[in-house]
């Protein structure tokens, strides 16, 4: 070393900043606190759609009733690590239809003449088997997806609310 020149010293204060920059950066891509919508094919367990969701936010999941061949609108809800079965919105009754409330549900006819059975249950997911002739369509944001473009009618695909880290997104798994 020439005479004069002092060795390479990297500040302690700049060293502890950088340390904890670096630690608060991997927190955010590494710790789950992200939540995301995931459809994901049940028997194969490979995610079919992922968005991200926000707590509170509301979908429809729509089909084609099987027995009396009319339209039903159930409205769903994301919590933190959950979805909430908020209504289901039909124009007839029919069969595995609510005639009447119960300690379950309460039915009401809605201002448009519709019937609306008001549930709020929570639960962990919901698995939908994919209509030949339900049209099972997931409206969410102002899209329509159309579970038969997610899986072969018969198959079954799971929605859920799942946590998740920044990382997920940042490689592309999920829609924004």
């Amino acid at each position: 070393m020439k005479p004069g020149k002092r060795p390479f010293q990297l500040n302690p204060r700049l060293l502890i900043g950088l340390v904890v920059a670096g630690t608060g950066a991997a927190g955010l891509l590494l710790w789950p606190f992200i939540s995301l919508l995931e459809i994901v094919d049940a028997d194969s367990g490979r995610v079919v759609f992922c968005t991200r969701v926000k707590p509170g936010e509301e979908f429809v999941l729509s089909f084609v009733h099987s027995v009396n061949r009319r339209p039903v609108y159930d409205t769903l809800r994301t919590e933190a690590d959950r979805l909430v079965i908020v209504k289901s919105r039909f124009d007839s009754f029919g069969a595995g239809m609510p005639e009447s409330s119960t300690s379950e549900g309460t039915l009401t006819v809605a201002s448009d003449g519709w019937l609306e059975w008001a549930v709020n249950r929570p639960v962990t997911d919901v698995t939908v088997r994919v209509g030949r002739v339900a049209e099972h369509t997931l409206h969410f944001r102002g899209r329509e997806i159309r579970l038969s473009d997610l899986s072969e009618p018969g198959g079954a695909l799971t929605m859920r609310v799942r946590r998740a880290r920044m990382l997920d997104l940042l490689k592309g798994r999920c829609t924004p």
